[in-house]
């Protein structure tokens, strides 16, 4: 890796020289501001951002923390932020705290060690006092929180839509696998759905789940089938479960959908490569993400402008920024047919 050092030497300029010209201080003779230039572009010097930023205090970093990276819903969050942030000229630090408090708040520390401008957050406690104690915006995203903007998806409309898909298509006994009670989008859509089942007057059953993780989803479709074994309809927590209850369908020999149909949420890009394929409740990620980005510069940019030290200057605007995104039914195999028209 080039030093600066190096770019000094390659140029005839002394370090203080190619200091001023990266960091944009102090006069320099435009001859010379050529000269070194072309010599970091020659030698492809990257400076480093971090010490940049603290010695200029006007930092390009934005502090991104997902809960759990296998999950492949998350990383279409990450896609989405990292896109808008990068044509905006930012640059992120990332973290995954694995759903663990600890790892969320040494996180925290390294954000503010690193000297990020903002923070993105999908974490399970958005009301921790770590994010209520930073000087700088946050926005949670698929996440919401009393203090703080958010960009979510219209979970409470998703598990409406799921359980009116189901009983559409004639599922009687329906299991409902409840999200972690402690995040709230895990538990609009629950009662969203159980909402709709009442309405409809469906028979239904709840299997509680704890986490969105790969790890635990084969225990909950296995308990799911023990304790409920004329289950014809379920509404998973997410697209991984969903997974889970599909395989576990096919090891006791449940035809999928015509003994069981089985609907997820998330629509990650494995949905539709599973035999057969998921239908699921569709949350545009990507598109969350990106919102989430340009959300949390809109703040940056109001912050910097009015020079605020004010610690919750992003709650000040909550009411008219936060933002919900719409979802969608997407029907492939796991479902029966039904004819709307008939």
């Amino acid at each position: 890796m080039t030093t600066i050092k190096q770019v000094a030497s390659y140029a005839g300029v002394s370090v203080a020289t190619v200091s001023r010209v990266i960091n944009e201080t102090g006069y320099v003779h435009e001859d010379t501001r050529r000269k070194v230039e072309a010599a970091v572009k020659q030698l492809n010097y990257k400076p480093n951002e971090v010490a940049r930023s603290l010695y200029k205090k006007k930092s390009r970093l934005i502090g991104l923390l997902l809960p759990d990276i296998t999950n492949p819903y998350f990383p279409l969050l990450a896609r989405g932020v990292e896109d808008r942030m990068q044509e905006n000229d930012f640059r992120i630090i990332f973290g995954n705290s694995d759903e663990d408090r600890q790892k969320e708040l040494d996180y925290m520390d390294t954000f503010t060690q690193n000297n990020v401008v903002g923070v993105i957050s999908s974490t399970n406690d958005p009301d921790a006092d770590c994010y209520a104690k930073l000087k700088i915006p946050v926005v949670f995203l698929d996440r919401t929180s009393s203090d703080s903007l958010s960009v979510y998806a219209d979970g409470a409309y998703g598990g409406r839509l799921a359980a009116q898909e189901m009983v559409a298509r004639g599922s009687k006994q329906i299991t409902v696998l409840q999200g972690p009670t402690h995040i709230r989008p895990a538990q609009d859509r629950f009662r969203g759905a159980v909402e709709e089942l009442q309405q409809s007057n469906i028979t239904y059953h709840v299997v509680e789940t704890t986490s969105f993780s790969f790890k635990d989803a084969e225990s909950w479709a296995k308990e799911l089938f023990r304790k409920h074994p004329d289950t014809d309809g379920v509404i998973a927590s997410n697209d991984i479960v969903a997974t889970a209850v599909i395989h576990e369908a096919h090891r006791l020999g449940k035809k999928i959908p015509d003994d069981v149909q089985i609907i997820g949420f998330d629509d990650i890009p494995l949905s539709s490569l599973l035999f057969p394929p998921l239908s699921t409740i569709r949350q545009p990620a990507y598109e969350m993400g990106w919102e989430a980005a340009g959300l949390l510069i809109q703040l940056i940019e109001q912050s910097q402008a009015t020079k605020s030290s004010t610690p919750n200057l992003h709650s000040k605007i909550l009411t008219h920024s936060s933002i919900q995104l719409p979802v969608k039914f997407i029907e492939r195999e796991t479902t029966r047919k039904v004819d709307y028209h008939g």
